[in-house]
């Protein structure tokens, strides 16, 4: 009952974040921007859809209860919601789940980009570890913490070309100097 609400709610918060970036693209490739590393995209979703069915699987399946410290868990994943949404406001209109990047924009250097280059995959991977952990899930958190680490060594390399290319990314964050 309990995963059924809490995924449930997670399904909901990220279709509403599907469509704030889809938004944010159309105004973003409007105004000149591109997108970057379209191949690796779908392998991100499916690895992102595959988890939630991963996880309601095992519960269901392995009859996996609350963890009996579910209380951190449960505060640790609600700590990870609100830095998640603060890093979707500190971006604005800039912020999707594509790489998409403006020619010549300014990156943002505030909020937690002011001392992270990537503190959204942070959160992301602290979900994709705490979330299963509520729940006692481990082979869900084992499989894909495992798969979301291959899935950035992919990932944040193909956005820092792109932001270094096109904007002034390797300035702000003093990168290969």
């Amino acid at each position: 009952m309990m995963i059924g609400i809490i995924v449930s709610l997670i399904i909901l918060q990220r279709i509403l974040e599907l469509f704030i970036a889809k938004r944010n693209e159309k105004w973003m490739k409007d105004q000149g921007a591109f997108e970057a590393g379209a191949s690796h995209y779908p392998f991100m979703v499916a690895m992102h859809v595959f988890f939630f069915i991963a996880l309601i699987s095992e519960v269901l399946l392995f009859q996996r209860q609350l963890s009996a410290i579910w209380p951190m868990w449960l505060a640790i994943f609600l700590a990870a919601q609100i830095l998640r949404v603060w890093c979707l406001a500190t971006l604005g209109k800039f912020w999707n789940t594509k790489i998409i990047v403006l020619p010549n924009a300014q990156v943002v250097r505030k909020g937690p980009y002011k001392w992270l280059r990537h503190p959204n995959y942070i959160i992301v991977a602290t979900e994709l570890l705490v979330l299963p952990l509520l729940f006692n899930a481990f082979i869900t958190a084992v499989v894909f913490s495992l798969l979301n680490i291959w899935m950035m060594s992919v990932r944040i390399p193909a956005e820092e070309r792109a932001l270094r290319k096109a904007t002034n990314y390797t300035e702000e964050f003093q990168l290969y100097k």
